[in-house]
């Protein structure tokens, strides 16, 4: 059976794929938000979530993010 990690950040997305991860599908939703699955077999992508959290990496996203809203406020 596969197993699979899915999540709609797209931070973590890039974590993952940055860290060898096999992207599975990649879409957006009717609702507009990301759908990201990943091969998860060797069960690590919970773990490497979390160090991404704890991250510069996560830092760098959030400022990606905010100067996209004042750009487009």
């Amino acid at each position: 059976m596969d197993k699979k990690f899915i999540t709609s950040d797209i931070g973590i997305a890039a974590f993952l794929q940055l860290k060898g991860v096999k992207l599975l599908l990649c879409t957006r939703l009717d609702s507009g938000k990301f759908h990201f699955e990943f091969n998860d077999e060797a069960g690590s992508c919970q773990s490497l979530s979390l160090e991404f959290l704890n991250s510069e990496y996560c830092q760098f996203d959030n400022n990606v993010r905010n100067l996209k809203k004042l750009l487009f406020s």
